[in-house]
């Protein structure tokens, strides 16, 4: 068991940041960060999520966003929502400019819209889109992407169940990297040892190998892509402290993982009981969580969201990020929507495309950088922006008149 139980940490960082894949030769030599944006479900909020985003003109001085959906589909929520969204249509990536919206048609078809209506319709222009986008960045032709939500019920892959973003990013342009789903807000960076899963079989799952590796990946995320050079892990217990001593779990799998790590040289710390862990507040010494299953963290990571709740896709070349958002049929076409998260998506693959490519610059390729991004006054102009759609993420939390407290040195 390796418990560190130091003084407060203030979360650092205001996002990620992230490299892309070896930019197109036919773009312009002066440009800006290109966001990819999948529409997703036809008759869900993605395209009102999107729009209400771009609403702020100061978005296209940080970005370039290229929409993969349909003009059609797009023009009619924007009717029905009684948006003022103008965008302009390109037929491929290479005729997108900056300082506007881009919409790429990569829906062709006529797609019946029906809002609030889970239809195989529906499904198939929103994994269109994605099959689009997944072609263009093989093809080098944006750097990070944003997905709206999509509904997987309604999602066939050559006859199969779709398996969710992660899994179709992974399989479709991963080159063999395993992808690591990580849970992004005020306070936390969270990602869990198994997914998808009944409960009764968390325990069984667990092994130590699979502990290792996916707290290394968590550890090499949280340097690479949210700029932070010496992170600290926490690793949950999978049992309550009213357990009373520790279980087979926790001395045999994880407290071994612990201390491989540490010998690994990860800052990595547990196992601790989740329950005393957020209840006393524990998480804010630390850069990020690793839980051993969903629900044994999420109602906390939800309870301390504020401004945002995000995903990031960690561990493979493309860099994605989503608004912890549902496809809200019930919601759809009302207009009623906070954009607020999917906004810091944005942000967040923004972040995350620039911390990345800092952290790669010394390793990487000697050859010449294919083109260089505009971004003079970026922080400014996102500051400018009203602050329900701002939000920096991990700022300090110490109660007020409390001085600040320094990290007690590695030993």
């Amino acid at each position: 068991m390796r418990l560190f139980t130091g003084q407060h940490r203030a979360m650092k960082g205001r996002g990620c940041g992230g490299g892309a894949k070896q930019i197109n030769k036919t773009f312009m030599e002066d440009r800006k960060i290109r966001v990819a944006i999948t529409h997703g479900d036809t008759n869900g909020v993605g395209y009102e999520l999107i729009f209400k985003t771009f609403a702020e003109p100061e978005m296209l001085e940080l970005c370039t966003p290229i929409i993969y959906g349909s003009p059609k589909v797009a023009a009619y929520h924007r009717k029905a929502l009684d948006l003022q969204a103008n965008f302009s249509i390109v037929n491929s990536a290479e005729e997108v400019r900056d300082g506007r919206i881009n919409l790429l048609t990569a829906v062709e078809e006529e797609v019946k819209v029906e809002l609030g209506m889970p239809t195989p319709e529906s499904g198939d222009a929103a994994l269109k889109a994605l099959d689009k986008a997944m072609t263009d960045y093989r093809e080098g032709l944006f750097d990070v992407l944003v997905t709206a939500p999509v509904n997987r019920d309604n999602m066939k892959v050559n006859g199969f169940p779709f398996s969710g973003h992660t899994r179709y990013i992974e399989a479709s342009v991963g080159e063999g990297q395993k992808a690591l789903t990580v849970y992004v807000n005020d306070h936390l960076r969270l990602a869990f040892a198994t997914a998808g899963m009944p409960l009764k079989s968390v325990a069984q799952a667990l092994n130590k190998d699979d502990l290792v590796g996916k707290a290394k990946l968590l550890y090499k995320t949280v340097r690479r892509d949210f700029n932070i050079s010496n992170p600290r892990i926490a690793v949950l217990a999978l049992n309550p402290a009213s357990a009373g001593k520790a279980a087979d779990e926790e001395e045999q799998v994880i407290a071994p993982a612990i201390e491989e790590l540490a010998k690994s040289g990860v800052e990595a710390f547990g196992p601790y009981a989740a329950d005393e862990f957020f209840g006393n507040g524990d998480f804010e010494h630390f850069d990020a969580v690793l839980a051993m299953y969903y629900d044994q963290a999420m109602p906390a990571f939800k309870s301390l969201s504020v401004e945002h709740e995000n995903v990031f896709t960690a561990g493979l070349p493309l860099i994605r990020t989503a608004a912890c958002e549902g496809v809200d049929y019930e919601l759809a076409g009302r207009g009623v929507i906070d954009e607020s998260s999917f906004r810091h998506a944005v942000y967040l693959a923004i972040d995350t495309f620039r911390y990345r490519e800092n952290y790669d610059l010394p390793l990487g390729d000697p050859l010449k950088k294919l083109y260089h991004e505009r971004r003079d006054e970026s922080e400014k102009v996102r500051f400018a922006i009203p602050k329900k759609h701002s939000g920096q993420p991990f700022q300090p939390r110490r109660a007020e008149g409390q001085p600040k407290q320094e990290v007690p040195k590695k030993e």
